[in-house]
């Protein structure tokens, strides 16, 4: 019996075919994709399911579930803790030792706070910079048109470490209209690493139910909620 809230073997053995099929027909390599479990609003049994599945990263979007879970899991080996909801900066301090990844940096405001804070506590912390390729409304992040001069600046900054990109598009049922968001939010990512900062390697998007059109416009992260855990309440 599957506990409610955690993963049955059989569907990680069919999302992980999934993503095999996907970098087959993209010319990618499975060991390139990396789940992001995301465990909002589930309880500590999610975590643990995940990581008892070999899934290594656990992202969430909130800072009271942050500040509420991790704490409990401080002494499992081999995970990486990322934070992919919107960050306010009152809250910055209270995660900044929780979490080993901010995905969801989408302004120089936030930026700053964060650095200014790593350094207070004498760390260098791992950023994505969240761009709103999609020019969605009801979404947060830099504007296309700014975000690589913005991250020229981020990158100057000493105790941030910018280690990818990461966007999340409108919902849409236009494939091909997905498929362009995906590839410009790529193609955002390629100058960055190759003429600002080498180390902005990661391209964090995909979801539930478009991962796969992820991993073929070059996905390294993909956020995985529903399709791991089932429906949230």
């Amino acid at each position: 019996m599957v506990i409610p809230g955690s993963i049955s073997p059989d569907s990680i053995k069919n999302i992980n075919k999934r993503i095999r099929i996907a970098c087959e027909q993209s010319g990618r390599h499975e060991k390139d994709i990396n789940i992001v479990a995301v465990t909002k609003s589930f309880g500590l049994n999610a975590i643990i399911s995940a990581l008892s599945l070999g899934i290594r990263c656990i992202g969430e979007n909130k800072s009271q579930e942050v500040e509420f879970k991790v704490p409990q899991i401080t002494n499992t080996l081999d995970k990486e803790i990322h934070f992919i909801g919107h960050l306010q900066s009152n809250k910055v301090r209270k995660i900044l030792n929780l979490v080993d990844v901010i995905e969801t940096v989408d302004s120089l405001k936030l930026a700053n706070k964060i650095n200014n804070l790593s350094k207070e506590l004498k760390k260098r912390t791992k950023i994505f910079l969240q761009v709103n390729t999609g020019n969605d409304p009801k979404k947060y992040g830099f504007n296309t048109k700014k975000i690589v001069l913005a991250s020229e600046k981020i990158s100057q900054m000493d105790n941030l470490y910018l280690s990818g990109i990461m966007t999340i598009p409108p919902r849409l049922k236009n494939t091909t209209k997905l498929k362009d968001i995906f590839n410009k939010t790529r193609k955002i990512r390629d100058e960055i690493q190759k003429n600002i900062n080498p180390n902005c390697k990661n391209l964090s998007m995909g979801m539930s139910a478009d991962f796969e059109i992820a991993i073929k416009c070059g996905a390294t992260h993909i956020r995985l909620g529903t399709i791991l855990f089932g429906k949230r309440d």
